[in-house]
């Protein structure tokens, strides 16, 4: 290996570590005060890198609270399939497991503010749903199509089941957020969630 690629790979490990530290420090910031009670110049001081060094990797904060929500949604994702797959071999329990995994963290405050409450106000409708859709929808079709195949759930399309349960989990994740009492609503969402998945139960 020559010394130039060695520069390089050690450049692009610097640039990465970087970009870890700028999501890590934004995700602290963003989760303890909201979007709009975060700055720029505060995220690169617990950072510790300069502010070239965020405008190197993000045109500005608002993809910087973008990169930070997907990051979380890629965790939230890989968490609840194990979760659901941990659950038995009972389809329909497996996606109720999934769905309580969920709603568990929507309690959490880095999820109901990042995630919930900032994400599609920053973003917007459109790039929020685009963003959950990338992960979580294809992982309710998954487990939707197993279930129909296991005679566990009626034979019927799965794509516009999917979008509806989809929907009903993020409406029911909102009115957990934004409610009062959040633990109430929590246990009033699963409640609803579990009569409605078992309500499709062949």
């Amino acid at each position: 290996m020559s010394e130039r690629t060695v520069t390089r790979g050690t450049k692009a490990e610097r640039s990465e570590a970087t970009r870890r530290r700028l999501l890590r420090a934004a995700r602290r910031l963003f989760a303890k005060r909201g979007y709009a009670g975060v700055g720029t110049e505060e995220i690169v001081r617990a950072a510790g890198v300069t502010r070239g060094a965020l405008y190197h990797h993000f045109a500005g904060k608002r993809e910087l609270l973008e990169a930070v929500y997907e990051q979380i949604e890629a965790e939230l994702t890989e968490e609840i399939a194990a979760g659901a797959l941990a659950a038995g071999s009972d389809p329909v329990e497996a996606l109720r497991a999934g769905a309580e995994m969920f709603l568990d963290h929507c309690m959490e405050p880095e999820v109901q503010r990042i995630v919930l409450l900032d994400a599609p106000a920053v973003l917007g409708w459109e790039r929020w749903r685009e963003i959950a859709g990338s992960y979580g929808l294809g992982l309710i079709e998954g487990a939707l199509g197993g279930a129909i195949e296991a005679g566990a759930i009626r034979r019927q399309p799965v794509k516009p089941l999917a979008h509806a349960l989809m929907g009903a989990l993020d409406e029911v994740a909102m009115y957990v957020a934004r409610a009062e009492d959040p633990v109430a609503a929590r246990a009033e969402a699963g409640q609803t969630l579990a009569g409605l998945l078992d309500s499709l139960r062949a």
